[in-house]
């Protein structure tokens, strides 16, 4: 049988704390070749509206730690970024998110579920932000400038103080409304955050600087970190949007630059991070894969916070990657499975009967 897993299921079954382990397993597994990642592909086509077009967003992989390999299918009308709009707004006509991520078995190739994508989504990303700021940051990081109030914000707040002891965290939001809303959510016993007025407060003084945003530009001056703070940023370029959070004095002073995998960088055509390294600002030995820390390939020092000369680690969380789909889904899977209360879809309507075909001696081309 083929089950559904909602967005609902996602938020029952599936804890951060599992999240952050499915992510250090698919990216071990990626470093070591078992895990396999195409990058993400995406696409525009023409609408009927001339001010909006058609987004596909798709990403396959597999991780066999999970026996699962996935399709992920993002489908989204968009108004492209204009002097007027300064976003990429999505518009579907009706108010849906669309994206899929189809899981299959490794064992025997079937579709085990169709996975809403969109609470997965944010949780993947916090998840992978989260796996590196406790490979990488400070032991002792205790304040957290947080850039966005949005579903990826506090997803990345959720997994950072799950790994260090965040006592306090200032927020910013282009929304008060947003920013004070936020606060208020996210304050509990042990960690006060508070809405600040700009992204400088946001970001002065802070051990651990989160960008998590929808931004097309910077959305600070990297000439305000200070004391080596542990950057992280997920606005990424594509070959149908070019956008980033972070501008060159985040770049440039970084003693070392983390991403989640390199040919993305290349496929997508990643500008923001391409145009620097080309241009001498960064260098090629700078820039490693995370992977390639948790399994111990690369070395890179915690900094202390009495070393700021140790410089700014950034790192660049690139992409949306299959593998991120394929390991919290073969975790939701199971977990669904045992709970045994979904929504199921007979197998065999998703696939063909080839019986009479192979009893005929034939047998299909891959």
């Amino acid at each position: 049988m083929t089950i559904i897993i909602t967005d609902d299921d996602v938020k029952r079954l599936l804890s951060m704390e599992d999240c952050i382990e499915a992510m250090r397993v698919a990216f071990r597994d990626f470093a070591n070749g078992t895990a396999v990642n195409r990058p993400r592909m995406r696409y525009l086509a023409q609408h009927p509206d001339p001010e909006r077009k058609y987004l596909a967003n798709v990403h396959v992989g597999a991780v066999p730690s999970f026996g699962i390999a996935c399709v992920r299918a993002g489908s989204q009308i968009i108004k492209p970024p204009s002097a007027t709009n300064v976003r990429r707004l999505y518009e579907n006509p009706q108010p849906f998110n669309w994206g899929i991520v189809i899981l299959y078995s490794i064992e025997t190739a079937e579709p085990l579920a169709l996975l809403h994508e969109f609470h997965l989504s944010g949780m993947r990303v916090g998840a992978t932000t989260g796996v590196a700021v406790d490979r990488i940051a400070r032991k002792d990081a205790s304040t957290l400038g947080l850039l966005g109030a949005g579903k990826q914000a506090r997803s990345a707040l959720e997994a950072i103080a799950l790994v260090r002891a965040i006592s306090r965290v200032n927020v910013y939001s282009p929304s008060a409304e947003h920013r004070e809303a936020f606060a208020r959510e996210m304050t509990r016993n042990g960690m006060e955050v508070v809405a600040v007025a700009n992204s400088r407060a946001a970001v002065v003084g802070a051990d651990i600087v989160c960008c998590a945003t929808t931004a097309m530009m910077p959305v600070f001056d990297g000439d305000w970190l200070e004391d080596g703070p542990f950057v992280v940023s997920i606005a990424n370029s594509d070959v149908t949007n070019k956008r980033s959070e972070v501008d060159r004095r985040t770049y440039e002073p970084a003693s070392s630059i983390i991403v989640n995998d390199w040919e993305s960088v290349i496929d997508n055509d990643q500008t923001e991070l391409l145009g620097p390294l080309r241009e001498g600002a960064i260098r090629q030995d700078q820039i490693h894969e995370l992977g390639d820390l948790l399994n111990g390939k690369v070395e890179i020092a915690q900094p202390t916070r009495e070393a700021a000369e140790e410089g700014i680690i950034y790192f660049k969380n690139n992409s949306g990657l299959a593998i991120q789909f394929a390991a919290a889904g073969g975790i939701l899977y199971r977990k669904a499975i045992q709970e045994g209360s979904n929504k199921i879809i007979p197998t065999e309507w998703l696939g063909t009967d080839l019986s009479a075909y192979y009893q005929a001696g034939f047998r299909p081309s891959p």
